[in-house]
């Protein structure tokens, strides 16, 4: 999106050019005050932002999603599944040592 300087603007017919730069400045004004949060806010809104991105789930796949957990589950109750601690699996990830 380009941003128009104060005298472009004075030229610009009313409408959507007029809405794009009001947008553009009121999302310079988020994004400051956003990098003025901690580190770790930053992250959460980050991670906030990111998750809003995502379309709704439908029931259909919130049920699948509720039987690949009970199966899971399952498999852990029955022994039939081999755990592995997180400390193994950042240990092969990152070369770290156990």
């Amino acid at each position: 999106m380009r941003v128009l300087s104060p005298s472009q603007t004075a030229t610009q017919p009313r409408g959507r050019s007029r809405i794009k730069i009001a947008m553009a400045r009121d999302m310079k004004k988020i994004f400051q005050e956003a990098a003025e949060l901690s580190e770790n806010d930053r992250a959460t809104l980050a991670g906030l932002l990111l998750e809003s991105l995502d379309p709704k789930p439908t029931p259909a796949v919130k049920a699948a999603w509720s039987r690949e957990i009970e199966r899971r589950v399952r498999e852990i109750d029955e022994g039939s599944v081999e755990l592995v601690s997180w400390e193994e699996v950042r240990a092969e990830l990152f070369g770290d040592e156990a």
